[in-house]
């Protein structure tokens, strides 16, 4: 009894993630937290919890990345909450880090024209016989962003060897900035379709004024396609995303007037 009792005396107390984090980089635990949260998270931590902060600071201990350098750091998940983010840098970290890593190379393909069409990276591992390899192709992967339009070569490069070194040493629950970006892109523009009833022989106009009414928010309409269907009668318009896009085009201003009068319509 006494000797287990003189072993958990002696036995040194836990420290906190936060604090070994904090004490890493030299700042007090309630600093590093309040800087991580200004610095690293989305909209500067306002809508971040202290439980989301935990979860990125486990997964930025785990794989030893540094969040002030932006080798690691939050982005809005589609679903709410944050994405862990490793940028090509820390990427590039965690391949040279790790310790069966023997080197990489990369074979870019071009079409008869000399265009490229795409790039295989190969990644070689002290305890594999065989590499490993992932080819992206540049038709799967090209954006209307700046650095794909600029740097094509390179972008498809940065993919391919981020998707190689996935399966090459298992890294998982973090993403690169162009997948969080893609992701983003889609829940942003995700279509809805919502069925709005609306008198028999309603114009054009009045058409409208259900939709927004049922909509509440009339600048919602640009993003979400809706289409008005008049299912009271038979003989009738149907109005498309497209019909509401150009309405709300040709109104402009009016959309802040009364909706209630369809004279603030010049739509018939």
């Amino acid at each position: 009894m006494n000797q287990s009792v003189a072993l958990s005396e002696t036995r040194a107390p836990r420290t906190s993630l936060l604090t070994k984090m904090a004490h890493a980089y030299d700042m007090e635990p309630a600093a590093f937290m309040n800087t991580i949260k200004a610095t690293v998270m989305p909209n500067g931590g306002k809508d971040v919890s202290n439980e989301q902060v935990a979860a990125f600071l486990s997964v930025a201990n785990q794989y030893g990345l540094n969040p002030f350098t932006r080798e690691i750091y939050a982005f809005p998940a589609k679903g709410g909450g944050i994405q862990q983010i490793v940028s090509i840098d820390g990427w590039m970290k965690l391949i040279n880090n790790h310790p069966q890593f023997d080197g990489m190379s990369f074979d870019d393909r071009f079409d008869d024209n000399g265009k490229l069409v795409a790039v295989t990276c190969r990644i070689y591992r002290k305890d594999r016989a065989h590499a490993i390899e992932a080819t992206e192709y540049l038709s799967e992967c090209m954006r209307g962003t700046e650095p794909w339009r600029q740097w094509p070569h390179r972008m498809l490069r940065h993919k391919s060897a981020i998707q190689c070194s996935r399966y090459a040493f298992s890294f998982s629950g973090i993403v690169d900035p162009d997948e969080a970006e893609r992701a983003f892109d889609v829940t942003s523009s995700t279509v809805t379709a919502t069925a709005v009833i609306v008198p028999e022989g309603a114009t054009r106009a009045e058409q409208l004024i259900a939709l927004t009414k049922a909509k509440a928010a009339p600048p919602a309409i640009e993003s979400t396609a809706v289409v008005v269907e008049q299912e009271a009668v038979q003989e009738g318009e149907t109005m498309t995303a497209q019909d509401v896009t150009e309405a709300i085009a040709l109104t402009g201003a009016v959309l802040q007037e009364d909706l209630s009068n369809p004279n603030n319509w010049p739509i018939n």
